[in-house]
């Protein structure tokens, strides 16, 4: 897999050139500096060579953010086989521009001088300054309207050798970090990883895009999703854009984590855990700063937590911290053996012969003296497992049957911890149509 860097300050375009090579939009684009903070990584394919682009924080910002957004640039530069340094040269060369150049020199890495909103032959006059910089024939592009990026990739391509490694058979599993803000998702991303992947601090916010990293666990590959946290109302449209981004990444998810502070657990806790399970996909409950709770309240906090998460209630628990690395080897097993339940099916068989036992264990709902009557079950999809129950009348189904009959398909059938879904689909005189319920 080839490797290529996309630098610059801050507002030139770099994540709006990210999401046009990439083909989608990943990255959060703004129309002020500032936005990119983490280094987001994406695949390409051009000319058969499969490309990682890593997004990388507007460089010498004069913020707070500064050093950290520099660390994870030379993160992304580690590796790297050409370095896309985008400018603006219709504000002209700035301080900052020259002092990313310096910076660049002493790398040592091929750099390509990319001098983005150039619209239309008319802004080409702007690229005499940019061969000051010493880095040979800045090439021309416009990322708003996919101009000169055949050009550019054409110069990225010298750089790489030709792709000959093989794809790899097994498939990884996407798991998504989702919380509120400051609740440690980074900080946990980090630890798995062992890296310093995310920036942390102690600031509400600090991640504002999805960061996609790939790791290797006990032979599995994983793709972990380090997303925006999720407030009761976004502060910005910013934080906006990012929690629609996050609420993407959870459908493209295959297991998530969703993370809480145990030290601080709240009602919107609920309503991530809604979002969670309405996605269909496993959900495993991350305690994180588990180690900050007092052994005498460690039984309160854990009622607290069946209180406010009773709507996942199957849902298995891990208690971590970030800090002291508790708990991190459980989450990725976990998710394994979620995602591995998540794909499974059951025979038709062996369904109907559950379904004649949990008729004898529950009462089936009677209304008016006629009894729910079901003929025949079977499985129908799979993430999440779904079923279909063939019956006289859906509108005898009542929520407290169909919860029964959901915990009896987890229990019996090895399904624990995930997400099941029934479609009730009406069979014989009574027949009105179908119905389908999640």
């Amino acid at each position: 897999m080839h490797k290529v860097a996309i630098v610059g300050r801050p507002n030139v375009g770099k994540s709006s050139l990210f999401n046009r090579l990439i083909g989608r939009r990943e990255a959060v684009v703004a129309d002020f500096p500032g936005v990119t903070r983490d280094a987001k990584e994406g695949l390409m394919l051009y000319h058969n060579h499969r490309i990682t682009l890593i997004d990388t924080g507007g460089l010498w910002s004069g913020d707070e953010w500064e050093q950290a957004i520099r660390e994870k640039a030379e993160w992304a530069m580690e590796g790297a086989q050409a370095v896309i340094f985008v400018l603006d040269p219709r504000e002209g060369l700035s301080a900052a521009d020259y002092e990313v150049a310096d910076w660049l020199r002493r790398l040592g890495k091929p750099v390509i001088v990319t001098a983005n909103k150039i619209d239309s032959q008319k802004h080409e006059p702007y690229l005499a300054e940019l061969w000051g910089l010493g880095f040979g024939d800045p090439v021309a592009i416009s990322a708003e309207h996919a101009r000169g990026l055949d050009d550019l990739m054409d110069r990225v391509m010298k750089y790489l050798p030709e792709d000959d490694e093989d794809v790899p058979d097994i498939a990884p599993i996407r798991i998504s970090l989702i919380g509120r803000p400051n609740v440690g998702k980074s900080s946990l991303l980090n630890a798995i990883t062992q890296s310093d992947r995310a920036i942390v601090a102690d600031l509400p916010g600090t991640t504002r895009d999805s960061l996609d990293v790939e790791w290797d666990y006990g032979g599995q590959r994983f793709v972990l999703v380090d997303t925006a946290g999720i407030r009761k109302k976004p502060d910005t449209a910013i934080e906006d854009f990012a929690i629609q981004r996050s609420q993407a990444a959870i459908e493209r998810s295959d297991v998530i984590w969703l993370v809480v502070n145990a030290t601080d657990i709240g009602d919107h806790e609920l309503k991530l855990a809604n979002l969670a399970y309405d996605s269909g996909k496993p959900v495993i409950v991350v305690v994180n700063k588990w180690d900050l709770v007092p052994d005498a309240e460690l039984k309160s906090t854990e009622k607290d937590l069946n209180q406010k998460l009773h709507h996942i209630s199957f849902a298995p628990r891990v208690y971590t911290s970030a800090i002291n690395d508790y708990g991190i080897h459980d989450m990725l097993a976990e998710a394994m053996k979620l995602y591995e339940k998540w794909q499974s099916r059951i025979g038709t068989s062996e369904l109907n012969r559950w379904l004649e036992v949990w008729q004898m264990k529950q009462r089936v709902p009677n209304f008016h003296g006629k009894p729910l009557r079901m003929y025949f079950m079977t499985q129908v999809e799979t993430a999440p497992p779904t079923f279909a129950i063939f019956c006289n009348r859906a509108d005898f189904v009542t929520r407290a049957y169909e919860g029964f009959l959901q915990n009896r398909i987890r229990e019996d059938l090895e399904l624990a911890g995930v997400p099941v879904r029934l479609k009730w689909k009406e069979k014989g005189p009574y027949k009105k149509g179908e119905a389908d319920e999640d």
